[in-house]
């Protein structure tokens, strides 16, 4: 497994926390910061996945 799989799975993990969080506390800049950093760590995971298929 490619080490970006593993951290664009942690940032989206990362995201939806953030986006949960600033829900409940209605901030709406940590929810759209959160949106972001979950893109990111899908993109991520994808390029890792790319990577690993081109190994084998």
């Amino acid at each position: 497994m490619d080490k970006d799989r593993i951290i664009g799975a942690g940032k989206q993990m990362m995201g939806c926390m953030k986006r949960t969080v600033g829900r409940l506390v209605g901030d709406s800049k940590l929810q759209v910061d959160g949106k972001a950093e979950q893109s990111a760590g899908k993109i991520q995971n994808a390029v890792g996945g790319v990577k690993d298929t081109l190994k084998h």
